[in-house]
């Protein structure tokens, strides 16, 4: 007994699958996976369609209503309103994920967006127009937090990375989407309406899969529903290591009962191991941000005519091209994770970014003192460009994926949510201050500043973030303890247990 034990704790870990290497699970052996994932995806479609999009509606809300051409606070309100409401989906959203589940989550995310997206299409006033925005924000907070944390638990660890890698290149093809689409709209009778209410179809798709998808088995098994839990794993899973799965589950969890069995839900950052944990979950979502990907995405048109392509056809082509890398750079990302590690993908990724930001805010910084060649002009195309392409694979879907390992199953939606929250909060502060910045004290001098983080992300990176490639929830949820009360003092292992 207490061999098998040993064998089934190792489930889905490196040590495991060398040694039944025919018990691997690909991309290619599991349709029922795919399936699954690029359900869930939809989410973040909805999520990259919804905060990519205004950029170019806006600028036809203002033509219909006089108000909102003569006010900036009413076009910032427009703007700010969805992110405000995901900063409070995505901490209400981590609440919910614990405590109804991850299906659950997922349906109220797409009521938000269908909703919001409603109301926004039948607006006759510039109200109307904020509440539904504020809806739609809800919903791409819940998206943000349920998406990559459902996917994550229905993967098999060797291909888990990738698989939430997917939700990242949906979020991607959807700011893409919005390029398109605005730009196809133009012409279109009622242009901001179909831009702002299409997003209601994609949630309506994705309410009525969700009837037809599994919960996380991992959730299932945590609320005691066991004999559900074993008929999505079975799905998964083929025997023997189905039944693997199954006891290193059953121990986890177990485990994780005696551990926080007296932690209340509301005092879950007492746990040392958990905020160690969040340090470094929250701490990615923040870099993610600040070093500048929400500026680049929603205001690529408005610094590449700022660096000298005056014309709105060129600006708003050439950041198509720019939304295209970063999809594609993405897919680059999903093949990547899981064989060259979360940890050596992210320092790569934010090496390019420190590189790209040298070349951008060095041309913008020179043609901004008195050199209005348009040779600085494409120089800092190719910078932003660059930085795209070195962000994508790594800076972009890495934060998303490590946040859905690194918490113990009981308290994952809501140190996930918070740590989504942050991401939030730091898309709207760079959002709302960047322009701000570039009119105080350059365009060059402005990416300098984002540099100056990114390098400091590098120093966070190196000697915080653990490798998490390949390994299982209960392995990573020991890397934790180690780090929280050292080797000597560590909590013994379930393993060790075992063979006691």
């Amino acid at each position: 007994m207490v061999a098998d034990m040993c064998v089934s704790i190792k489930a889905g870990s490196s040590d495991y699958l060398e040694k039944h290497p025919e018990r691997r699970i690909s991309f290619s052996q599991n349709f029922y996976i795919i399936g699954v994932t690029f359900a869930a995806g939809i989410g973040g479609l909805l999520f990259g369609y919804d905060t990519g999009v205004i950029s170019g509606a806006l600028s036809y809300i203002k033509d219909d209503f006089e108000v909102v051409k003569n006010s900036s606070f009413l076009q910032e309100l427009i703007v700010a309103m969805a992110l405000i409401g995901a900063i409070f989906g995505a901490a209400i959203g981590g609440y919910i994920n614990d405590s109804l589940g991850r299906k659950a989550a997922t349906i109220v995310a797409d009521i938000c967006f269908a909703v919001g997206s409603l109301l926004i299409a039948v607006a006759p006033n510039p109200t109307l127009i904020i509440v539904g925005r504020f809806f739609v924000g809800l919903g791409v907070g819940f998206a943000s937090v349920t998406a990559p944390m459902y996917i994550a638990e229905v993967s098999p660890s060797e291909i888990r990375g990738g698989l939430v890698s997917v939700n990242c290149l949906m979020i991607t093809t959807g700011q893409f989407l919005s390029f398109v689409i605005n730009y196809g709209l133009t012409r279109v009778p009622g242009t901001w309406r179909w831009m702002l209410g299409i997003a209601g179809t994609p949630a309506v798709i994705q309410l009525v899969l969700m009837v037809f998808l599994p919960e996380s088995p991992r959730w299932l098994y945590l609320k005691n529903r066991k004999e559900e839990a074993t008929n999505v794993l079975s799905r998964i899973y083929p025997s023997p290591r189905l039944e693997d799965e199954i006891d290193i589950l059953e121990a986890h969890m177990e485990q994780e009962q005696k551990d926080k069995v007296k932690v209340k839900y509301s005092d879950v950052f007492k746990l040392k191991e958990i905020r160690v944990a969040f340090i470094c979950g929250a701490g990615l979502q923040a870099f993610q941000q600040l070093t500048g990907i929400s500026v680049i995405m929603y205001y690529s048109p408005t610094i590449i005519q700022l660096a000298g392509f005056k014309s709105n056809e060129s600006a708003l082509f050439l950041s198509l091209i720019v939304s295209a890398i970063n999809a594609g750079g993405t897919i680059i990302g999903i093949y990547l994770i899981d064989i060259v590690g979360r940890k050596k993908l992210t320092l790569s990724s934010l090496i390019g970014v420190v590189g790209s930001l040298i070349l951008l805010s060095a041309s913008c910084y020179v043609r901004g003192h008195g050199n209005p060649g348009l040779v600085y002009g494409w120089l800092a195309v190719v910078g932003l460009a660059l930085y795209i392409i070195f962000f994508a694979p790594g800076m972009g879907p890495v934060p998303w994926a490590v946040n859905t390992e690194i918490y113990p199953e009981e308290f994952r939606g809501i140190c996930g949510g918070m740590s989504a929250t942050i991401n939030w909060v730091g898309s709207v502060i760079m959002s709302i201050s960047f322009l701000s910045f570039v009119d105080a004290i350059g365009l060059g001098e402005s990416f300098m500043i984002l540099l100056a983080v990114a390098c400091v992300a590098i120093v966070f990176v190196i000697f915080y973030m653990p490798e998490t490639k390949g390994l299982t929830f209960e392995e990573v949820s020991n890397i934790w303890k180690e780090k929280a009360y050292g080797k000597d003092k560590n909590i013994e292992s379930m393993v060790e247990q075992a063979s006691t």
